[in-house]
């Protein structure tokens, strides 16, 4: 491992980190809200330590090997989770786990919170929560490695460990960089079409960038405790609903359409049809099951209202919300807590196991079932026309068993620390998918939970993000090995 190449990169993000505090300066400036020595400190820590880092090693040039951008992934999500708490301990006072479990709530864009009275937050402060979720919704990482290649460090190892889902070494660009600018690109576009749709909708300005902020990264935080249904406006959910589902797709196939023109290529994607048909079929039961119990009084375009946006919102590990879904029949919740399972598309914003991987696993099983009944059978698992090799067949597998291994140990963790059942099992449930609200002790926020459980789902929350293998890989004792 050499510790250079780790002190040049680490040094380089936390410099760059550090300019994406100057939006939150300017905020605090201009509505005088009496933080900006908070984000000024932060800025100049981390240019200053950056600049330690970097400049003793700024002239040595390296090529990343794939164990090195594990550990600097790893170490940078971490990192850069106690760098961005800072402003929340200096500014609003936070204890320390409760700083970091905000901030890595927000990097991982999970939603969940332990501030309460957003409403009367400072500007700035708000903005800053939305601006981590939004940083983290593509991937600083991302965003550093188009920029690296000028400066003599090759990113793939990086990208190899940041990127979501289990085609990892597939790239929709020649080099690495132009792939990442590729993809910043359509995140901002995305951006600024959902903030002006906001807008015109009858958001403020400050409220529909914001908003726009936490939508396209699904990262669900709101600068109001009552999220979207503080707007009472079905047609600001409705722009909700659109680029909640588009930030939920593989942004690969967003690239594929825009440059071929042919926006047919979204649904002849086998993942994005299944995710797309996923969502129509749960929002379609959540809502004949809400018309029947919560909503039986009012009209069926209500329960429709509720039912869709529900379940866009879990399913695509946003986490906004228009109705408390805790308060619904318990079958309800449990069924939305369920569906956060599957999440979005590999290659997108939104948390989960990801579609493409249940596809494969429920096509491997259908291959396995035929094999009972045909024993000299010999079929290749095909997606989408494609045969696809033993090795990513046992890597989705061997995700899902790590996943559920996972889940497991923190869950009775959570319990042995004190934690209802119901509540520990949604907590490690949101958390690892990246999803926000949960169900008992943990409906409304998380600053009841002991400090103990605040570490342990911040690390959830960062396990879900890097896809466990990524975090899990370091602790293997083959991987220190020369």
């Amino acid at each position: 491992m050499r510790l250079q190449l780790i002190q040049k990169i680490l040094g380089l993000f936390l410099m760059l980190y550090g300019l994406t505090l100057l939006p939150e300066i300017a905020i605090s400036f201009y509505f005088k809200d009496q933080e900006m020595l908070p984000f000024s400190d932060s800025l100049l820590l981390c240019v200053v330590a950056g600049l330690v880092l970097w400049l003793p090693v700024r002239k040595k040039h390296f090529d990343i090997r794939r164990n090195e951008g594990f550990l600097i992934v790893a170490l940078f999500w971490v990192g850069m989770s106690f760098i961005s708490a800072l402003p929340l301990i200096l500014g609003p006072h936070l204890s320390v786990p409760n700083a970091f479990f905000e901030s890595v709530s927000a990097f991982t864009t999970t939603g969940a919170t332990v501030m309460s009275g957003l409403d009367a937050k400072p500007p700035s402060i708000l903005f800053y929560r939305q601006q981590l979720q939004w940083l983290g919704g593509m991937g600083v990482i991302v965003l550093a490695i188009a920029i690296l290649p000028m400066l003599g460090i090759g990113g793939m190892q990086l990208y190899r460990a940041e990127t979501p889902g289990p085609f990892k070494d597939e790239k929709i660009a020649p080099r690495i960089a132009t792939c990442a600018r590729s993809f910043w690109l359509l995140y901002i576009a995305l951006t600024a079409v959902c903030a002006t749709a906001y807008w015109l909708a009858g958001m403020t300005g400050f409220d529909a960038v914001a908003h726009s902020m936490s939508t396209v990264s699904t990262g669900g935080f709101s600068t109001h405790d009552a999220s979207m249904a503080y707007f009472h406006s079905p047609v600001i959910e409705a722009i909700c609903i659109v680029f909640m589902l588009l930030g939920g797709i593989n942004f690969a196939v967003h690239y594929m359409a825009l440059v071929n023109h042919r926006f047919a290529s979204y649904w002849r994607d086998i993942e994005v049809r299944s995710y797309l048909l996923f969502i129509v079929v749960c929002a379609t039961l959540v809502s004949i099951a809400l018309g029947f119990t919560e909503h039986q009084q009012d009209s069926v375009f209500t329960a429709i209202r509720y039912g869709l946006f529900e379940t866009v919102t879990v399913i695509t590990s946003t986490g906004f919300g228009t109705e408390n879904f805790s308060q619904w029949p318990e079958f309800l919740a449990m069924f939305l807590i369920f569906t956060s399972f599957v999440g979005g598309c590999a290659g997108s914003t939104a948390g989960g196991i990801k579609m493409i991987r249940f596809l494969v696993m429920f096509k491997q099983s259908s291959v396995e079932m035929d094999k009972m009944i045909h024993t000299a059978i010999v079929r290749p698992l095909k997606l989408q026309g494609r045969v696809l090799s033993p090795r990513i067949i046992q890597s989705v597998w061997g995700f899902f068993a790590l996943y559920l291994f996972t889940f497991v140990v923190i869950l009775l963790l959570l319990m042995a620390d004190g934690m209802s059942q119901i509540s520990a099992f949604s907590a490690v449930a949101t958390c690892m998918n990246n999803l926000g609200p949960g169900l008992g002790d943990v409906a409304n926020n998380f600053a009841g939970v002991s400090t103990t459980g605040k570490w342990l789902l911040a690390f959830a929350m960062i396990l879900g993000r890097l896809e466990i293998f990524t975090v899990l890989v370091l602790f293997s004792p083959a991987f220190w090995r020369k």
